[in-house]
Order: structure tokens, then sequence, then C-alpha cells
């Protein structure tokens, strides 16, 4: 299929406003291949988004992450809500894609009109999430996404970048795994905003909800702060997901009273704009690899006549 035009941009986020699944897949795709009309693609979506309620799942391998965000998708369609998910998968060496996509995993949903799965190759990035991760995110916004779930890669301790992106937090463990332990470790006490324990059916739920209790007793929280709960489900029975929605709607609505969720989301955006003005600054720096005067500057080094810092300032005012 032949790529888009420009023109082409704007009737293609006019379909996926009306629920088009094809026309959703190709912005995300544009997204992911880093599409010259990138620009056009954001600049066009950005009127429409700011509705969605992002809902991040973070954990460690095996805590039934997979599990869970299928179920959520099934109870939250049960609740008349257009969901959208995104799950970040490892790279294949090979392919640069996804190793193991959600669309297989969930495949019960893959007939719902009222659903939209994509899953994304996180192609190498550390922090469990693609770097193209917010774009997508707006794709489904503006596409009518009530709900957007968010699975990450899980990849242990530093897969907490998620909550830059969620407005929601989900950190889920499991009986047996030593998840008590890892979570006063791995700073996932800062970003959790509901806590689950799946699996909860397993010998030791009990216990890992105590310790987990006493852990989050100890951090220090602001007077009207929201209080992590704890919920217990057995997410491949549907049990306990009622009262999981139930914790994350009750999250959402005090982050709307207390004016949090804003607050959230500003930051989101700034973090997203640095980091595109960085990236700028990397590729404009790379393409200088070869260049004379990049060569140059470094020879002055080596000979003494100026330093790496100074260099470095001289490159950086010729961007």
């Amino acid at each position: 299929m032949a790529a888009p035009g420009r023109d082409d941009v704007a009737g293609l986020v006019e379909q996926a406003r009306e629920g088009r699944p094809r026309a959703v897949a190709r912005l995300i795709s544009l997204v992911e291949d880093e599409s010259p009309l990138l620009r056009e693609v954001s600049a066009a979506l950005s009127p429409h988004t700011g509705t969605a309620h992002v809902v991040g799942l973070t954990g460690s391998p095996g805590v039934g992450k997979s599990t869970t965000t299928a179920a959520l998708v099934a109870a939250l369609r049960g609740r008349g809500h257009r969901v959208g998910v995104l799950a970040v998968d490892p790279t294949s060496p090979f392919s640069g894609g996804a190793l193991l996509g959600d669309r297989i995993r969930m495949s019960d949903h893959a007939t719902d009109d009222g659903v939209f799965i994509r899953s994304m190759a996180s192609r190498g990035h550390l922090g469990g999430l693609s770097w193209a991760t917010p774009q997508a995110l707006r794709v489904l916004d503006a596409a009518g996404c009530d709900v957007v779930l968010l699975e990450t890669v899980g990849v242990g301790q530093s897969e907490v970048e998620v909550s830059g992106l969620a407005d929601t937090t989900l950190v889920l463990l499991a009986p047996g795994m030593g998840d008590g332990i890892q979570a006063s470790k791995a700073g996932i006490l800062e970003i959790g905003d509901v806590f689950v324990i799946n699996k909860a059916d397993r010998d030791g739920a009990q216990s890992t909800r105590r310790e987990l209790r006493s852990v989050l007793g100890m951090a220090e929280r602001a007077e009207g702060a929201w209080k992590p709960p704890i919920v217990m489900t057995v997410a491949s029975r549907q049990e306990g997901l009622d009262d999981l929605v139930e914790q994350v709607d009750l999250h959402r609505e005090h982050l709307r009273d207390s004016g949090e969720l804003q607050l959230r989301r500003r930051d989101r955006l700034r973090r997203e704009i640095r980091a595109i003005a960085l990236e700028s600054v990397r590729r404009r720096v790379g393409d200088l690899s070869g260049h004379a005067e990049l060569d140059a500057l470094a020879q002055d080094v080596l000979a003494g006549r100026t330093d790496p810092f100074s260099a470095a300032d001289r490159v950086l005012s010729e961007l």
C-alpha cells in the first residue's frame, strides 16, 4: 500500500475519528516508522485529544499483565466503554518487530468494533516503552477511545517509565515471586496508583497483601492525597475485575476533582516536548559526524588549542 501524502493525513485522522480500524492502524504505523509526515499527523491529531483515560499496567514478568489486560478489556466493554490497547513487546533481534503480539493473546476481542489492539516493538528501549508510544496514545485518544490500556514489556526494575504516560498506573504483583520485596526496591511504590495482586487463588496471596500493605503504610503522603488500594484478582477467571475497574474510576475522579489530572498531563507533555527537542539535536549532531569542521575541532582538541566543552559549544551554536 502506498504511503499517504500530506493531503491524505487529514483524511486519515477524520476516518480514525469515525472509528475506522484501518485508518487508526495506518496512523500508528506512520508514528512507528518515523514517517516524514509525523509532524502533520501530530498537528492534525492534537485538537481531538485529551478525553481518553490512559491506564498503564506494569509489573515483573510472569505476574499476568496480558491476562489482566484482556480481562480489563472485557470488564470495560461491559460498561459500554470504547477501549484501546497498546501492548509494548520485546523487540525481535532479527526483524525489529514485536516478538509476542497481544493481538494473538487477546483474540477474544479481535472482532469487537469497540476495541482496538496494537502491539508495538520496544526496539531496545530500556524503560519498557517504545519511543513512539506517546504519539500512538494520541492516535487512540483522537479515535474516540474512552480508555486506553498501556501494557509494558515487563523488564523488572527499569519498568517505571509507564507512570510518565499514564493517568492511572496499575502495579501487578503475584504471590510467590518476591514482588512485595521488589516493590520496595524498584521505585514501584512511587508510581503505583492501584496495586493488583493477581493469581490471588495461589498460596501466599494474603501474605503478599499484608507485606505490601505494611510497606505502603510507611510511605509519607500529603493530606488529601490518594491512598493506593490493593485489589485481589484472578484475571484468568475474571475474578476481582469489577473491583479493579471501580478503583480505576475512583482514581480518575480523584485526579479530576483535585486538579492533579491536568498537572500530570502537563508534566507528561513537558517531558515529550523535551524528548522531541533532544532527539532533534541528537540527529543534527549525528549528521555532522563526517563533517570537515567536526574533524577540525577534534584536531584542535588533540593539539591542545581548545577543550572538548568549548568544541561542543561551537557545534551547538551552528545547529
